[in-house]
């Protein structure tokens, strides 16, 4: 998903240059995107972007970069001081600066997590990176991101629909399959402002099916080599995993509810 994030970023950039340079490697898969969001995160931003000769200089960090040890290219979004988002395709990875892909003025801190350790997700640590200009791909006041972002908060759901239906394959036929489909089509129908609580019902389905089965697995399920405990933690992945705000508070209203 992230990867194809990109190629559509790269493939309606206005830097002409550097569409025809990266397009049609993305899409060929000669080269493997990811990318580091930090600048979009609320609050202030943990990824600063400032304006230098011929582009710009990145200072802060990101966390939760998947795929680093994949990837050769980084879809960056960092922020200006007036909250103005400058997006940016950077050479990362292994195949850029050495066996881990660090530099002088970017380095990965390996995270390590309870669930999808294989996605090599790290924190990224930019300190006055520099950015030239034709490597932007554009910029957007941040104020218009969180329209554009609530248009494309479906596809993350599928993950939980995903882990849900495996849970169901390996319980067996029950009232796990009929809510499975139910959740879907509320997913699938969603406009923008009802998402958030279609995102949270996905989670809360996917955290309830892997408990049921551990459930029906018995004792075994918190064997290290079990399937049940591996998609028990991968739930738990999912409660934070590509979550907004709005997907919180629904997620934790569900979660707290009287006779929840």
């Amino acid at each position: 998903m992230q990867h194809h994030g990109v190629v559509r970023a790269v493939a309606g950039t206005d830097n002409t240059v550097l569409r025809s340079q990266l397009l049609g490697p993305l899409c060929r898969g000669e080269r493997r995107a990811g990318v580091a969001l930090a600048g979009l995160l609320p609050g202030p931003s943990r990824l600063r972007a400032r304006p230098a000769e011929g582009g710009y200089v990145l200072d802060g960090t990101s966390p939760w970069v998947t795929g680093w040890e994949y990837l050769d290219t980084l879809h960056v979004a960092a922020r200006q001081d007036d909250d103005t988002i400058v997006w940016a395709v950077l050479d990362a990875g292994p195949r850029h600066g050495g066996g881990t892909g660090d530099s002088s003025s970017l380095t990965a801190e390996p995270l390590s997590m309870v669930a999808v350790v294989a996605s090599s997700t790290v924190q990224l640590r930019f300190t006055a990176h520099p950015v030239p200009q034709d490597r932007v791909t554009g910029t957007l006041p941040l104020e218009q991101w969180p329209s554009r972002d609530a248009a494309g908060l479906r596809a993350n759901g599928s993950l939980a629909l995903g882990l849900t239906a495996r849970c169901c394959e390996l319980i067996g036929p029950g009232p796990l399959d009929g809510q499975l489909a139910r959740c879907r089509t509320t997913l699938d129908s969603a406009d923008p402002a009802a998402m958030p609580g279609a995102r949270a019902a996905a989670c809360e389905l996917a955290l309830r099916a892997t408990a049921a089965l551990v459930v029906t697995q018995g004792s075994g399920a918190i064997l290290a080599d079990h399937d049940a405990q591996r998609l028990a933690r991968e739930a738990l992945f999912l409660l934070v995993f590509g979550s907004r705000p709005p997907i919180r508070e629904e997620l934790a209203g569900l979660l707290t509810r009287p006779g929840g």
